[in-house]
């Protein structure tokens, strides 16, 4: 099957895909992330609350408005990484890349800089919370993505450009 090289964005594109990266990765905390949570808590696998108040310490920033900050950062990383890819792979690769890169990074450091069990204690229900919420999350910021992030992208690479006139 042939494949096709998609440009690094540049310019305004590049501008635009990076902040559709930002509110993707922000919203699917909200609309993909927590949900995910909240399964597992009614099917009492974790303790963990979706859309919690509770301040994070040291600003006392609401856990839920946290994850989204974070969600939007995330965001950014996974846009700037995945920004030559599109359609099926984009999303697959956003899946992955959301199991992957925050789980290991809230596994291994943000854990043990908050006193917490490095990948959350070894246990299987917190090993599979922390990959299928952070999947979800990457799946839904590569949908917001490939929505909304190359305007004008046509479908079919090989297709010739239509010339605006006027």
């Amino acid at each position: 099957m042939p494949t096709h090289a998609i440009p690094y964005p540049r310019g305004s594109g590049l501008s635009r895909w990076l902040i559709v990266g930002v509110v993707s990765g922000a919203a699917s905390v909200l609309v993909f992330h927590q949900p995910v949570v909240e399964v597992f808590r009614a099917f009492a696998l974790t303790h963990g609350i979706p859309y919690s108040l509770q301040p994070t310490r040291p600003l006392g920033v609401p856990q839920v408005w946290s994850l989204v900050f974070w969600g939007g950062v995330w965001g950014a990383l996974l846009a700037a990484t995945l920004a030559r890819l599109d359609g099926a792979r984009l999303l697959l690769a956003s899946l992955v890349f959301g199991a992957v890169a925050p789980t290991l990074v809230a596994w291994f450091l943000v854990a043990p800089l908050k006193g917490q069990a490095v990948a959350g204690g070894w246990m299987a229900a917190a090993i599979a919370l922390a990959l299928l919420a952070n999947s979800a999350w990457g799946l839904g910021t590569g949908i917001g993505l490939a929505l909304f992030g190359h305007p004008g992208r046509r479908a079919n690479p090989r297709a010739p450009r239509e010339r605006a006139h006027g």
